[in-house]
């Protein structure tokens, strides 16, 4: 990890624990779902989620399916307080006209449809487009999922994607690239 990306950890790190009082106040009674603890448990989770989303500004949250966000979230607050992993979105929901202009981006950068679909799948085959699945940060952070998120539903389902998660109910088999289920 460069030295930048560890003092912006680090900052990161003393952020949330000094939002834990003011998000203990905040939310007393929150009842975020799975998060553990109790009160203090509900301000440490709450802390956390403010603390990355100041530090990655640009990451939206919104439109990600329900149990999407939940497992997110909640992988997350582990992976920052248990082990001091930060994990930050690129991208999740994706509208039906952001994902065809992906793709095809990608079909005019690698020269045909079978070349974009080895990284970009058309919206009607992308889980981006119902909200089930994340692209992460930093790679570190994907490592840290790779290895933890399966307690949350969350896989990384292809070999070629080292950022690319998806919430499944069932561990899914991992693929070569994203075509290779139409194979």
């Amino acid at each position: 990890m460069a030295l930048k990306e560890r003092v912006l950890a680090s900052v990161t790190r003393v952020i949330a624990v000094l939002l834990v009082p003011i998000a203990f106040v905040r939310a007393p009674g929150w009842a975020p779902g799975r998060a553990p603890g109790g009160a203090l448990g509900r301000a440490r989770f709450l802390a956390c989620q403010w603390a990355l989303g100041l530090r990655f500004p640009a990451e939206d949250l919104r439109g990600l399916a329900p149990e999407t966000l939940a497992a997110i979230t909640h992988a997350r607050a582990e992976a920052f307080w248990r082990d001091g992993q930060l994990i930050g979105l690129t991208s999740g929901y994706r509208d039906v006209s952001e994902q065809l202009r992906i793709f095809f981006e990608e079909v005019r950068r690698t020269g045909s449809v079978s070349a974009a679909r080895r990284r970009v799948l058309p919206p009607e085959e992308s889980r981006h487009v119902r909200g089930l699945a994340l692209d992460v940060r930093p790679v570190e952070g994907a490592r840290w999922l790779e290895l933890n998120g399966w307690r949350y539903g969350l896989y990384r389902v292809y070999d070629n994607e080292w950022w690319h998660f998806e919430y499944r109910t069932v561990a899914p088999t991992r693929l070569p690239h994203p075509d290779a289920h139409t194979r």
